[in-house]
């Protein structure tokens, strides 16, 4: 390693773990490890490629310095610059100081030169390889994140098929080589070459290098090598060895395979081994690490390519020496048992009957009475591994993750396991059947419990979260199948769950499908103009809601309030296909909301708590119609605490203790409906309202509109990747913006709502940030803030009157009562209040031809009432209006009661 680079690695060892040079030593210990918590991380001082847990039995964690700080090794052209005298500068370094190479036997097999993507007008120097077949394979050494998955590329148009990439050295040894090794790639051979063995490069692990090998056995025909498969551990890549070993067998050649173990979750290959090796301070002990690792694979190779499952156990058994133990083999579960005592017995009778010593039997011999001692039993008609173990600690419900394979072309599937149904053999059975399709476990109660305590002794775990979005505690979102962090995008493992450095992380909500493109070339921008022709500054705001709420959390977190977004209109305004569209660049297709009032608490509390950072819309019916059936479950006060992120609802823990679980509300709320919301005053001022009027439409218009609809999902939901990953961008400059924008609303006296003032103030700060991901024109900008400074007046207004029919109401009563000196409709005693009969109040009104809104719906909307404040509903009021009833002699009917119920009011 490069002094330079060697000394910030030590410097940042030194502060991130803790480690300390010993003196006396070539060594920095007393680190603390990630994984275990102990301190006994250690590394070489003067090599520190890899960082270890000196608790080998117990953890064994391995840390590699290039993945902890790869910025330290990626830039390599800026760090050695490339002078005539010194063409080879960079891939010099590179290969040096990143790969560990020794270049003694590596001159004239690489250039350094240069690539530049036109696409992302960026460019990188690399170290170029030519190719035997013609061309080059080179890889990218500056900052190579820099260009996605494209680490390395070949030369355009050409083709390595059928010959393997061999060093001149190899090359001189082909005549008298007893194995030739075959890896993928050209760094993997070279790390064998660097420990003695005569390795080649296949290029590609689906890649037979059949011209090489016709080349080969002409030219050591009578003698062939042996052949060591030695190629990638993906298990496609693993039926493509046995391919490739009948392939070549089929031409003379005996072959072997190695595979390396992968520890970790991380991928290893021959090139980290060669690093793992070099960080050892004594040339023995790394001979020693990279033979035991050689050895390792050699083994795991042998399994591979073992025919049966009898040969698989034997070499196990050879192995470890377990008499007893579960195996896998061709993707099926077997018991393997070894009679130690049948063993020897054979050979006792099989010397007396040829009269001669046990040990002047052969191989074979041998090699036949340990088959006859061995037996194996097919216990499941599948394999299932134990991947991870996951867990909720707010919930303390935990599953065991597991992965099931099948012996024909049915795809592997995964499932879960509570740890009854993972330990107990009746119900394991059960559940394997229930999610992998024909798969049966017939092994005993013991066998389970064999099989269990290998796969699940130190498995892995991982964090899950209940809910898709944004995770708060992991500052992290995670969108289906892929997940951004701190700007980085990342795809879900094999195993269905992300890793961020030393997080592993996953989301358990499967009922919400996100179809998210994350293709940057595949985005279309051009919506933007027809969506402004369709609905002008209010798609912009709506936009912009939809926009912020993929920061809610964030911004709730610094300002303690997100506001609610409502959007009200007469029917074929165009809500739908606003609100279809808005949810497509979010990656949802055909959707819209859901009715809270069609719902129960329960079924509310968890529809809300599906999502983070995204719209909740409450799609409601027109509230000028009678009361429905389910319409008195839901009440709009229970979105109040949602404003600052309350609790969604309470439920008890089933763990016999009396915790509870409170999950807090993330998402942001959105109000679909014909007629405007009438709740209480602390309900309207968490609202920022958009009014929709049935446009007069024109040519232009319905096209842009018809263009909105005909936009498929997978050419728009690049946009929420693209806000998400401008996290830190959005969030500096809302912070910014927003106490900007409070200022100046403060200073127009006409809003007084402090409430109102903030939550335009926060639009208006969004819109800002909307325009570091959408291109907004100028004329959009300045028209729609002006709109949002208009809403917050509007809704100043809105929430000192009252709803049209109340307002309607009220003036009903004050021409009833203008009707005579004495009270009409008003039975109180006391001057300040009313109280009211409304069934009496609404057939007065008709007999007098006064328009009046149906009672079911008066009974909801006159709690809200602002003119005169409601007081209570039903209450018994002795009338002053009947105690005025007289009734004469010879009257046929007696005076009406006194008490009457009535609705109260403060005048």
């Amino acid at each position: 390693m490069q002094d330079e680079i060697r000394l910030k690695v030590i410097d940042r060892l030194k502060l991130d773990y803790g480690l300390v040079p010993r003196p006396g030593t070539n060594y920095m210990r007393g680190g603390k490890c990630p994984s275990c918590g102990k301190k006994e991380l250690y590394t070489s001082h003067e090599k520190p490629w890899v960082v270890r847990c000196g608790r080998q039995a117990k953890c064994g964690r391995e840390l590699h310095v290039k993945d902890l700080y790869d910025d330290l090794f990626d830039d390599w052209s800026k760090r050695f610059t490339q002078t005539p005298s010194t063409p080879n500068a960079a891939a010099d370094a590179y290969l040096e100081y990143n790969r560990g190479f020794d270049l003694k036997d590596l001159r004239g097999l690489y250039t350094q030169e240069t690539y530049y993507d036109r696409k992302l007008q960026l460019g990188t120097a690399t170290v170029r390889f030519a190719l035997h077949k013609g061309g080059y394979w080179e890889r990218l050494i500056d900052r190579p994140h820099r260009f996605g998955k494209q680490k390395a590329r070949f030369m355009p148009g050409q083709s390595f098929a059928g010959v393997w990439w061999c060093a001149a050295s190899v090359e001189a040894q082909l005549d008298t080589i007893s194995e030739l090794w075959v890896v993928e790639g050209i760094f993997h051979a070279i790390a064998h070459l660097q420990h003695g063995n005569a390795a080649v490069a296949a290029m590609s692990n689906n890649q037979f290098p059949e011209e090489s090998l016709r080349a080969l056995a002409k030219r050591r025909a009578g003698h062939l090598p042996t052949l060591i498969w030695a190629l990638d551990t993906e298990p496609v890549t693993r039926d493509y060895i046995r391919k490739h070993v009948r392939r070549a067998e089929a031409m003379g050649f005996r072959c072997r395979a190695a595979q390396i173990v992968q520890r970790e979750g991380r991928k290893t290959d021959w090139d980290d081994l060669h690093l793992r090796a070099l960080a050892l301070s004594d040339p023995a002990e790394r001979d020693k690490q990279w033979a035991h690792d050689v050895a390792e694979a050699r083994y795991q190779g042998d399994l591979l390519l073992a025919k049966s499952a009898t040969e698989k156990g034997l070499l196990m058994h050879d192995h470890d020496s377990r008499s007893q133990f579960h195996l896998e083999h061709r993707s099926r579960l077997y018991w393997f048992e070894f009679d130690k005592v049948r063993f020897d017995k054979l050979m006792q009778e099989e010397a007396k009957t040829k009269n001669v010593n046990k040990d002047e039997f052969d191989d074979d011999d041998a090699d036949r009475f340990r088959r006859a001692a061995a037996s194996v039993h097919e216990i499941a008609n599948c394999y299932f591994e134990a991947l991870y173990f996951q867990r909720n600690p707010l919930t303390d419900e935990s599953w065991y993750f597991f992965r099931v394979d099948f012996p024909h072309d049915h795809p592997s599937v995964k499932g879960t396991f509570t740890a009854s149904q993972t330990l107990n053999a009746p119900t394991f059975r059960d559940r394997l059947a229930s999610f992998a399709q024909g798969a049966v476990f017939d092994g005993s109660a013991a066998q389970l419990i064999h099989v269990m305590k290998d796969q699940l002794f130190n498995i892995k775990s991982v964090e899950t979260i209940d809910f898709l979005g944004y995770s708060k505690g992991h500052r992290a979102y995670l969108l289906g199948d892929m997940a951004v962090r701190d700007g980085e995008l990342v795809q879900a493992n094999a195993e269905d769950f992300f890793e961020f450095d030393k997080l592993r992380v996953k989301s358990m909500q499967k009922s919400i499908a996100l179809q998210l493109q994350r293709d940057a070339e595949e985005y279309r921008e051009d919506w933007l103009p027809w969506l402004w022709t369709c609905f002008g500054t209010h798609g912009v705001v709506a936009l912009t809601f939809w926009f912020g709420s993929l920061f809610a959390e964030q911004i709730r977190a610094g300002h303690k309030s997100f506001p609610f977004l409502e959007a009200t209109g007469e029917a074929g305004a165009g809500k739908t296909t606003l609100l279809t569209f808005l949810w497509k660049l979010l990656g949802r297709q055909d959707y819209e909301g859901f009715d809270p009032a069609k719902s129960s608490v329960a079924g509310r509390s968890r529809a809300m708590g599906q999502v983070a950072n995204m719209p909740v819309v409450l799609l409601e019916a027109d509230r000028s119609q009678p009361d429905k059936q389910h319409a008195k479950s839901f009440d709009w006060d229970e979105l109040k605490d949602f404003f600052g992120g309350g609790t969604l609802r309470t439920r008890g823990v089933k763990n016999g203790g009396n915790e509870t679980y409170e999950p807090p509300f993330r998402g942001t709320i959105v109000i679909s409906q014909n007629a405007a919301v009438d709740a209480s005053e602390a309900i309207l001022t968490r609202i920022v309202k958009l009014h929709f009027k049935r446009p007069n439409v024109t040519t232009e218009s319905r096209e842009a509109a018809d263009n909105l609809n005909a936009l498929p999902v997978e050419s728009l939901s690049y946009f929420l990747l693209k806000a998400v990953r401008a996290e830190s961008q959005v969030m500096a400059k809302f912070d910014e913006r927003a106490r900007v924008y409070e200022a100046a609303l403060r200073e127009k006296k006409d809003i007084r709502i402090e409430r109102v003032i903030k939550n335009h103030a926060q639009m208006l700060a969004l819109l800002d940030c909307l325009r570091l991901v959408v291109p907004l024109t100028a004329e959009m900008v300045e028209t729609t803030r002006q709109a949002l400074v208009d809403m917050a007046l509007e809704r100043q207004r809105a929430i000192s009157a009252d709803n049209p029919l109340v307002a309607e109401f009220w003036e009903v009563y004050e021409y009833l009562e203008g009707l005579s000196d004495t009270a009409v409709v008003n039975h109180s005693r006391d001057e300040n209040r009313i109280a009211i009969n409304l069934n009496e109040f609404a057939a007065l009104a008709a007999k007098h031809s006064q328009k009046l809104a149906d009672l079911n719906v008066l009974r909801e909307l006159l709690r809200n009432s602002r003119r005169h404040k409601f007081v209570d509903a039903n209450v018994a009021v002795n009338s002053v209006i009947r105690s005025r009833a007289t009734v004469g002699p010879g009257a046929q009917f007696k005076a009406p009661p006194l008490i009457i119920k009535c609705w109260t009011f403060q005048k």
